[in-house]
């Protein structure tokens, strides 16, 4: 072709980057890997083909791991820790800085490495996957520099199990064992069984660092490795990237382990284009949202929603595009999407679509080539809200779009999904846009702009994309752990009572409940006497069950708008709940010490009342920041409520537990679900008297009173319910975590360790982070 005839058809010639250096890596490893344990790379075993998707070429033969093989991962990363977390905040981060160069000496290598075992295109190695894993281990050795004075009171976890997923192997790996090293945990990596060359190359540049052995472990093969490491008694820490039926998997089989658990599961992402966007930003934009990596991004703007007064036209024009998308071999630096990562996943996404019962389906008619896992650009218009590609994840280059009227509307059809990853909105209206992304489920979102990542801003999802944040301080925090031993909580039992006592004198009070605002008979008419430690019965609570909770989050839900007020009036009212408790603080001492046979009573009022002041004190002030990001703009991390928080109050501490946990609730936004004390539990029934009087809409507090091993489990099964915490003196923490994957709820729990809740360990930044999730808003600006 001339160049006359260039500018003529405006085509585009090839481009093809060479492979040669990665073929001649491969070759001298003698295309065959064993596992990366205690520094050193194990002799080849019985295993698998790691094929080009592309070609369907074999590029090596791995070894499939075994249970011994994890063990000695595991040992070797036991062995390391000690060690590796005593180097110190910078003994750690110079070796971070050295693989952070050593990635960024050999970039070319890894990217071309990642495309011929991915199938993802060069380009998008080279200039987005690459710049981001060297970025995150500099971020991460600044992060270890600086942990020693910025977080003295955080310690290591100890051995973390990492797998993860085969849409970007060496990004993720980055995402993880950055933030881990940084803290002063060893890891054992699984990486996908599709794609685990690039983690291979990684392990030969530990080496290369001087990393010391036994620091990062690597062990390859199936789902049933990955198994094995969720499973092994001597893991620390999980943290998972993938699917969101693994991920529910995971939290099932962790449950009740006390080991410390992340997620970054499925998305659904809503794209929502307003009629004022810059059609022809909105419409590039997209490409990059769903047909980047063929579409096999967990945050992929998978779910367009186009206001309907401009839908035909940015329709039109979307096919146009897509049309003149190019497809073909992924390391041609002219093309735009290559291969799928296999033939299974190729033949999933075919199924989906084959199998989609209305909607009008557009393909595009770009050029296939005649072998490999090519899928093309393929939008459905058209479809239910209630369709099963409207609700689920596809991992494919499909687009599924409706439309929308206004913008309340738009919000609506975003937040119609289990899914809460990430989102985009596209508007020259800044006011329209600030007023939208906040009112959006997700953990990321958007505006003008889409798959904006760094290490310095937060990632991770809500409702069922996971729980966690990689990134920033936040994704260090979730590596640590407060330092010291706790100790072992002892069981608290109710008091029994003498034989034939027939209760305090006086008039009767029917037992009830507290739920939305008022007190409610229990729904089965059951209640129990509490006795002193003498015998003499105190008096009496109802016994609720599952109706009762049922009503309780029904009320919870319905006081929505808690959430929308400002931090000011929420600290007010708190301020209120503390001055009305003051009033009446002798008659709640003598009920404590009455409750519990000793004289703390008027200790732990006095503590309850300056831990109301505490937590009004932060209801406006506990606040975001302002990430810095290689970006002209904003990516403000911003704390958000998590809807409705039920907690399993202390027994050991009746009253000051069951404020230290409403508490930071209701201050960061929260309506709570709350079970009293189940042996003490008379000072939270007169607490429903100080809320009255204290100006807490109805439905921001509910309090239950009851049997811990009965309303825990029903809680934490609760779709409506979006955090379950369980401080409990009877042993709930397995089962409330196993409940809690039905809709992944997070789950704050005690593992049988006792807390001081009279100290520094009843209050403070663990209880507000607990209380929110961050949620990432990225603002560019400019022309």
């Amino acid at each position: 072709m001339s160049v006359k005839d260039i500018f003529q058809t405006m085509d585009y010639g090839t481009a093809p980057e060479s492979a040669a250096d990665a073929l001649a890596w491969l070759v001298d490893q003698g295309d065959r890997f064993g596992h990366f344990i205690g520094g050193a790379f194990t002799a080849p075993g019985h295993g698998f083909d790691s094929r080009n998707p592309a070609t369907d070429e074999v590029l090596a033969t791995l070894t499939q791991a075994t249970q011994g093989d994890v063990d000695d991962a595991v040992a070797a990363a036991r062995r390391a820790q000690p060690r590796w977390e005593k180097l110190g905040g910078h003994g750690r981060a110079r070796h971070l800085y050295a693989l952070a160069r050593l990635v960024q000496k050999h970039a070319r290598l890894f990217a071309v490495l990642e495309t011929l075992d991915n199938g993802k295109p060069i380009r998008e190695a080279r200039d987005i996957d690459i710049p981001l894993v060297h970025r995150h281990f500099y971020f991460h050795a600044g992060l270890a520099q600086l942990m020693d004075s910025e977080m003295p009171d955080r310690q290591a976890l100890g051995v973390c199990g990492q797998i993860i997923p085969w849409n970007f192997p060496l990004l993720m790996l980055a995402w993880k064992v950055a933030p881990a090293l940084a803290a002063g945990n060893t890891v054992v990596l699984k990486p996908a069984e599709q794609t685990s060359l690039t983690a291979l190359l990684f392990a030969d540049i530990c080496r290369q660092a001087g990393l010391p052995r036994g620091v990062v472990n690597i062990v390859t093969g199936d789902g049933a490795v990955g198994e094995m490491i969720v499973t092994h008694p001597g893991i620390d820490k999980i943290a998972f990237t993938g699917s969101t039926e693994v991920g529910r998997r995971i939290r099932q089989a962790t449950a009740g382990s006390g080991k410390a658990l992340t997620l970054e599961l499925g998305g659904k992402s809503p794209y929502i284009v307003f009629d004022d966007a810059d059609m022809d930003s909105a419409i590039e934009g997209l490409v990059d949202a769903i047909w980047f990596n063929q579409g096999q991004v967990c945050c992929a703007g998978s779910r367009l929603l186009v206001q309907e007064g401009v839908a035909d036209r940015f329709h039109t024009r979307l096919r146009a595009r897509m049309d003149k998308l190019r497809i073909g071999n992924p390391l041609d630096k002219s093309i735009d999407i290559g291969a799928m990562v296999s033939p299974e996943q190729l033949a999933r996404v075919r199924a989906l679509v084959d199998g989609c019962e209305g909607g009008l389906v557009h393909r595009s008619n770009a050029t296939l080539p005649d072998s490999g896992c090519f899928y093309p650009p393929t939008l459905i218009t058209g479809l239910a809200t209630a369709s099963p590609l409207m609700q689920e994840e596809i991992f494919g280059p499909v687009l599924v779009s409706t439309t929308f009227r206004t913008p309340s509307e738009a919000v609506e059809l975003a937040n119609n999904t289990r899914y809460g990853l990430a989102a985009s909105l596209w508007s020259e209206n800044v006011n329209l846009a600030l007023d939208v992304a906040p009112k959006l489920a997700a953990g990321v979102i958007w505006v003008n702009g889409t798959n904006m990542f760094d290490a310095a801003a937060p990632f991770g999802g809500m409702r069922e994309s996971g729980f966690g944040r990689e990134g920033g301080w936040e994704g260090l925090s979730a590596y640590t752990r407060a330092r010291g031993k706790p100790k072992a909580l002892a069981r608290i039992t109710p008091f029994e009572g003498k034989a034939g006592d027939t209760g305090p004198e006086g008039i009767d009070r029917t037992p009830k409940l507290y739920i939305g605002g008022k007190q409610a008979r229990p729904d089965g008419g059951y209640s129990r006497t509490i006795h002193a430690r003498s015998g003499r019965a105190q008096g009496q609570v109802p016994v609720a069950g599952r109706k009762d909770i049922r009503n309780a989050v029904e009320a919870a839900r319905g006081a929505a708008g808690w959430s929308a007020t400002t931090g000011h009036m929420r600290a007010q009212i708190l301020y209120y709940i503390a001055e009305n408790l003051s009033a009446r603080a002798p008659e709640f001492a003598a009920t404590l010490d009455a409750m519990q046979g000793g004289k703390g009573g008027k200790a732990e009022v006095e503590a309850s009342i300056r831990r109301l002041f505490t937590y009004a004190a932060w209801a406006d002030k506990y606040d975001g920041r302002v990430k810095g990001v290689p970006l002209r703009g904003v990516a403000m991390a911003m704390p958000a409520p998590l809807g409705v928080i039920a907690a399993i109050c202390p027994d050991d501490a009746p009253l000051l537990g069951l404020v230290s946990l409403m508490g930071p609730a209701i201050a960061m936004g929260n309506r709570a679900v709350l079970v009293a004390s189940e042996a003490f539990p008379l000072a939270a029934t007169d607490f429903y008297q100080i809320l009255d009087t204290s100006d807490v809409p109805g439905g921001v507090v509910n309090i239950l009173t009851g049997n811990h091993a009965d309303l825990a489990p029903t809680l934490a099964a609760h779709m409506d319910v979006d955090a379950v915490w369980c401080f409990s003196s009877t042993p709930l923490s397995e089962p409330v975590e196993a409940a809690s994957a039905g809709n992944l709820k997070r789950t704050w729990v005690n593992d049988g360790m006792a807390r001081d809740w009279m100290g520094t360990a009843g209050e403070g930044h663990i209880f507000l982070e607990q209380s929110t999730e961050i949620k990432t808003i990225w603002v560019p600006y400019g022309e």
